[in-house]
């Protein structure tokens, strides 16, 4: 997991924007309810009017207020804030337009004042703004005053209690303050904005024209955080793709890279189904779990975190219905969690069944179609398909409660908070634009909460996805160039010589090879020959070091290869494997992957050596006709023949042929050892073959038995001396042909 977090590096400034605009993205989502909670309490209950201050009021309203306000500093403090404008102000032609009622009568306006200047002015005059604006409802209504049992004074109430003695007074301010002692802050603001409502309406002012301002104003500034939204949402989800698909790249790459490192030993470990597995859809798991680190884990912490705070902040009554629905919806994540965890485990290995029964069955297809076994095989895909499918139904099918269980939790909980919601607003301890943002608050924290536990439910599955990447990535190979390389002479000398090489494959109980000692000099062909199974192929792969001796050396130009880079080691062999494999292009390609600087008189002469010009030729294409997929599309002894063509591009002062004339026939094996043995004179030949008749001139035969060396020398020396190579002689030719 260490390995694979390392990746993030190159991409550490991207993800810090992504975060940066994460957080903006949600806090403009968490403004939204907020503005709506406005445009309900304000710009349609309220009327537009934001402040419960007035901004400006009559002399007579003024004078009113001013009676209820009972400290003399107070009184003070109150007009001070204000200015007064009649018709023999400076100001007066600029205020006319907007105060119609400054034409019958003075006004005052307020000043420009501070934050804590402003509530402190609120605290003053809120409860004398509700007291005149009710005492003038009582002087409009006397039936009113009857109904609550308020004695009514003859003429003007207000002229009354401001000459009336103390006791009487003190007693009418007692009566009505008395009313007004049960209403808590929010009942207080709205009755003094209906009575602030009502006095700009005396003034004259446009009550329809403050409305429709604060409404389009808010709606202007929602529009404005949807966009801020929308833009983060585009800015985060390129970001997070980038980063995403970059680390995919990253880590393809770095796999890629490794595996190709790997010897014959690692791809024994991981099977090809299992590396192209790992390679594609797991490392598309990896991609997909970074895009929604990103995109989910930075932003729902935020939105839920921020929910919180201002759910409580306008409706801490209602929180413990959030509550609720948050402990719901954790408890049916884990029950969930705990369920499909080990199911997610099994998923990848399936995955790599399915892969290795594909390709097993199209490559094979032949052999399948040759056998009659096709109902075989649809019956063993079968079964792998259906237990992927099984398990996969598994998961969906607990994965799908989810959906239907959290729609029911959130509108559960939109149901209640209705219901307690009502009941609280009816009362007047919440307000109904409240109410809707404190909605909108609890979908938005259920939502949070749903996207982190979807990310633990992922998480197992990409978890999986890691540790098999991880593996591939964290395999050293088991043969590795050692600290201090030497370089081969120059002139290099291709002889190459065995000094008592032993072999045992990686687990195995006994060497392949055992005490294996010979040279094989330049200009000169080594051929060895034996049984099936004898070790022939084995000890060709030690050269180029696939594989490293278990004792024992093997030294080119009198060097030991492991003391030299594999690079350089590679660099002087040319290989011909025993399974020809040719890549997906075309011929021309095929043959300049050897060396793609290679000048076209070597392509014609390693063709025309190879025995391959004439099937080249018949082609309309030439060197531009077409390859498909391992060479499916060329016969067997045409893909050797392209084979041999590739591994003389390189002109390698080494060349390993292993059983490379198997598919070709007598005229054309012959032709081409000719062919081989007069145009590559100088090079170190070292062959492996089934067939006598191709190694007879040799001028070096080993012959191998169980791992042993049984038999060295020429043709005719082993046909007096070795029974082995007789017997294998006699098997393929009359002793006439052979001598």
């Amino acid at each position: 997991m260490t390995r694979i977090i390392k990746y993030t590096k190159p991409y550490l400034p991207m993800i810090t924007v992504a975060i940066v605009l994460l957080f903006i993205q949600a806090n403009a989502n968490l403004a939204l309810p907020d503005y709506l909670s406005d445009i309900v309490n304000v710009g349609i209950q309220n009327g537009g009017i934001e402040d419960t201050v007035p901004i400006a009021i009559t002399e007579q309203e003024m004078n009113r207020t001013l009676i209820f306000v009972n400290a003399t500093d107070d009184q003070a403090e109150m007009l001070s804030r204000y200015t007064l404008i009649d018709n023999a102000s400076s100001s007066y032609s600029s205020y006319v337009g907007k105060y119609p009622a400054i034409k019958n009568e003075p006004i005052y306006v307020l000043k420009s004042i501070t934050g804590e200047e402003r509530n402190q002015l609120r605290s003053l005059m809120a409860k004398p703004t509700i007291i005149v604006y009710f005492i003038k409802q009582l002087m409009e209504n006397p039936e009113l005053a009857t109904e609550m049992g308020i004695p009514l004074p003859p003429g003007d109430i207000f002229l009354f209690i401001e000459n009336a003695s103390g006791p009487v007074k003190t007693m009418y301010l007692n009566m009505i303050f008395e009313m007004f002692s049960g209403f808590d802050n929010s009942m207080i603001n709205q009755a003094v904005v209906q009575a602030i409502r009502e006095e700009y309406r005396l003034l004259g002012m446009d009550l329809d024209a403050i409305q429709m301002n604060y409404i389009f104003r808010v709606g202007a500034l929602m529009l404005l955080m949807t966009l801020i939204s929308m833009a983060c949402i585009i800015a985060v989800s390129y970001f997070s793709a980038k980063t995403a698909t970059g680390m995919a790249r990253d880590i393809r790459e770095d796999l890629f890279v490794k595996v190709e490192s790997f010897t014959n030993a690692e791809f024994d470990k991981f099977s090809t189904a299992s590396l192209v597995t790992r390679s594609t859809n797991d490392i598309t798991q990896i991609q997909m779990l970074v895009m929604l680190l990103i995109r989910i884990v930075f932003y729902a912490p935020i939105i839920a975190i921020g929910g919180i705070i201002h759910a409580i902040a306008i409706a801490p009554s209602l929180m413990w219905i959030i509550a609720v629905a948050v402990a719901v919806l954790i408890t049916l994540i884990i029950v969930i969690f705990l369920v499909a965890l080990p199911k997610f485990k099994v998923i990848q290995s399936l995955i790599d069944r399915i892969n290795l029964i594909s390709r097993e069955s199209l490559t094979g297809m032949m052999v399948i179609r040759a056998f009659n076994k096709q109902k075989h095989e649809k019956k063993r895909f079968d079964i792998a398909n259906r237990n992927l499918t099984k398990k996969s139904l598994f998961i969906n099918r607990v994965m799908v409660v989810l959906m239907p269980v959290m729609m029911f939790i959130m509108n559960g909980s939109m149901i209640l908070i209705i219901w307690v919601g009502a009941h609280d607003a009816s009362n007047g301890l919440i307000q109904v634009g409240n109410m809707m943002a404190f909605i909108q608050y609890a979908m938005q924290i259920v939502m949070s909460f749903l996207m982190i536990s979807a990310m633990f439910i992922m998480l197992p599955r990409s978890s999986v996805s890691v540790k098999r990447i991880s593996e591939v990535l964290n395999t050293e190979p088991s043969i590795k160039d050692a600290k201090e390389l030497r370089r081969f002479k120059e002139p290099f000398d291709a002889t190459i010589e065995f000094r008592n090489v032993s072999f045992q494959y990686p687990g195995a109980d006994e060497n392949v090879l055992e005490d294996i000692s010979f040279i094989a000099k330049p200009g000169e062909t080594t051929a060895f020959i034996g049984s099936t199974g004898s070790g022939k192929s084995t000890l060709i792969n030690l050269i180029p070091r696939f594989y490293d001796v278990s004792s024992g050396s093997i030294l080119i130009d009198g060097i030991d290869i492991r003391e030299v880079s594999q690079h350089d080691l590679r660099e002087k062999i040319g290989y011909v494997p025993q399974k020809s494999s040719l890549f997906s292009g075309t011929i021309g390609s095929n043959l300049y992957y050897a060396n793609e600087n290679a000048e076209q008189t070597v392509i014609q002469s390693s063709i025309d050596i190879a025995q391959a010009s004439e099937f080249i030729n018949t082609k309309p294409e030439g060197l531009d006709a077409i390859i498909a997929q391992g060479g499916m599309n060329v016969s067997g002894g045409q893909k050797q023949r392209l084979s041999i063509a590739r591994a003389l591009v390189k002109q390698s002062p080494i060349n390993l042929l292993d059983d490379s004339f198997s598919a070709l026939d007598f005229k054309t094996d012959r032709a081409l050892r000719s062919a081989f043995k007069e145009n590559v004179k100088d090079s170190t030949l070292i062959i492996v073959t089934q067939r006598v008749s191709t190694i007879m001139n040799a001028e070096q035969i080993i012959v191998l038995d169980e791992g042993k060396i049984v038999g060295k020398g020429t043709h005719g020396e082993l046909m007096d001396e070795c029974e082995t190579y007789r017997e294998i002689a006699l098997s393929q030719h009359t002793m006439e042909e052979l001598l």
